[in-house]
């Protein structure tokens, strides 16, 4: 009985990390197509205004809705991926204990050799 508990909390764990993640990618296409949009529309509007592609592009306007949505989205990542993502998961401190424990296990066995 509580086993098919565990497994089921494992499940639903699972379950809630993959919309986490597809909540994620979603987030980062909308970024992506509305960004787009948008800098567009607002390159569009410099140009017709009688701007040069060069001025218009350059426009801080065209880069601030990116800069500060992407300041969301990176923190939307790090919930998502946290810490996990350069390594350090929750089992990162046993791992690095095992290895350097190995490496010293070796060095001695050399040692005695």
């Amino acid at each position: 009985m509580e086993q098919q508990f565990l497994r089921e909390q494992s499940y639903h764990r699972a379950k809630k990390r993959v919309k986490d993640i597809k909540g994620f990618y979603v987030h980062l296409v909308v970024f992506i197509a509305v960004n787009i949009f948008i800098s567009g529309i607002i390159i569009f509007g410099l140009m017709k205004s009688g701007a040069s592609f060069t001025e218009a592009i350059s426009n801080f306007g065209v880069y601030s809705t990116p800069i500060f949505w992407g300041i969301g989205l990176f923190f939307h990542w790090f919930g998502v991926f946290g810490v996990q993502f350069f390594g350090f998961g929750k089992d990162w401190e046993e791992r690095k204990i095992k290895e350097f424990l190995d490496k010293e296990n070796n060095q001695y066995k050399n040692l005695k050799q």
